[in-house]
């Protein structure tokens, strides 16, 4: 009763599978279990009348604001991925983008010297280690 009113603090509340777009993209009908498992891990529900299928269930509850629940269900023939169903399907446009984004060029400044004073000095008259 205290808990629905509007001053009383109720915390964010997260159960289940996070899945993300990029994640679902990844998969592509053929695969095998494992790699299934690998990129989304393992499924919350495991149902033993059902081996075939895996039930991957997201739910969030904000405060005082309803719950919201997002459902995907992969359906495997023996160890291979057949079918995907629920609040997202793959999209390789998407994932093509995505996979261009993520493209990152790093630029690797100049070794400077920074050798000590000794060091140098040895090195000038010949006895130091050259790098």
């Amino acid at each position: 009763m205290l808990a629905e009113l509007p001053f009383v603090y109720k915390m964010t509340v997260q159960q289940g599978n996070i899945l993300t777009e990029d994640m679902v993209d990844q998969v592509q009908l053929g695969m095998s279990r494992s790699q299934v498992r690998y990129l989304l891990g393992t499924p919350m529900l495991a149902d033993m009348f059902h081996t075939d299928r895996w039930d991957y269930i997201y739910t969030i509850r904000r405060g005082h604001e309803p719950m919201q629940s997002k459902r995907l269900t992969l359906y495997f023939d023996g160890d291979t991925l057949t079918k995907i169903d629920g609040w997202i399907e793959p999209d390789p446009a998407r994932a093509l983008a995505a996979e261009e984004e993520r493209e990152i060029v790093i630029t690797v400044p100049d070794w400077k010297d920074n050798r000590g004073l000794i060091n140098r000095a040895l090195n000038t008259i010949g006895v130091g280690a050259d790098d």
